[in-house]
């Protein structure tokens, strides 16, 4: 589903993400865990050309999206992503953070839009928000909206960047329980994070960066019990 050929991007002088090659089959789970700074979120946003990349290819669906020719915006609309500090409109109800993309970009009704929105804001637990501003919600509530967005747009793909770091701690569990759900339907996920129980519950695969290289990719069990590189065992030691 996702082929990334010789990725390189560079910040100024600061080479951030350095050859990446990897490849994400059709409704595969993959975490991606390491140190801060180690490129994770930044390969994450080049997936959907939030970050553009200096170098190298993307192909989507079978179609190369690095192609200067190729429509970001029809791309997004199939990979979408939740953020860490969840980006909603303030002057914006939570049923209008949900409906406005759908309505603009899919060219739904606004009757079916709010219908689909209401029926996912069923699923998180939070329909009696509708009508609220996301200054009236939670940070755990403003997450899973977040998430209720993403999913409206019926995406093929939903990236989540470091999406429970910016919780207090009792909220976390309410996002990665959202996010287990979500697990369950068949959607591709890509996440950065630092939950590692949640990275050993819910991934296919384990990716592990360090210096703007993948060090090591596997099964959740092999990567947490039996860590090739010493630099993911050292890693592990510290958090685990």
């Amino acid at each position: 589903m996702i082929s990334v050929k010789n990725l390189q991007k560079y910040f100024g002088k600061n080479h951030v993400l350095k050859n990446i090659n990897y490849e994400i089959k059709n409704g595969e789970k993959i975490v991606i865990i390491g140190p801060s700074g180690s490129g994770k979120s930044t390969f994450l946003r080049c997936l959907n050309l939030l970050e553009v990349p200096t170098s190298g290819q993307i192909w989507f669906d079978g179609v190369e999206i690095t192609d200067p020719k190729s429509d970001v915006n029809k791309i997004r609309q199939k990979m979408n992503m939740v953020f860490q500090h969840f980006n909603l409109y303030a002057n914006h109800t939570v049923l209008s953070n949900i409906t406005l993309a759908p309505i603009k970009l899919k060219k739904i009704s606004k009757e079916q839009a709010e219908e689909e929105a209401m029926n996912l804001l069923k699923r998180v637990g939070l329909q009696d928000k509708s009508n609220a501003y996301p200054s009236q919600l939670s940070g755990g509530q403003k997450q899973r909206i977040a998430i209720v967005r993403s999913l409206a747009m019926n995406p093929e793909v939903i990236l989540f960047d470091e999406p429970t770091s910016a919780l207090d701690p009792e909220m976390v569990g309410e996002v990665l329980g959202v996010m287990e759900e979500l697990s369950e339907m068949g959607l591709t996920m890509i996440c950065v994070t630092h939950e590692m129980g949640f990275a050993n519950k819910i991934a296919d695969k384990v990716i592990f960066m360090d210096d703007g290289c993948i060090v090591e990719e596997n099964e959740p069990n092999e990567i947490f019990s039996n860590p090739q590189s010493e630099r993911l065992q050292s890693f592990l030691s510290k958090i685990l």
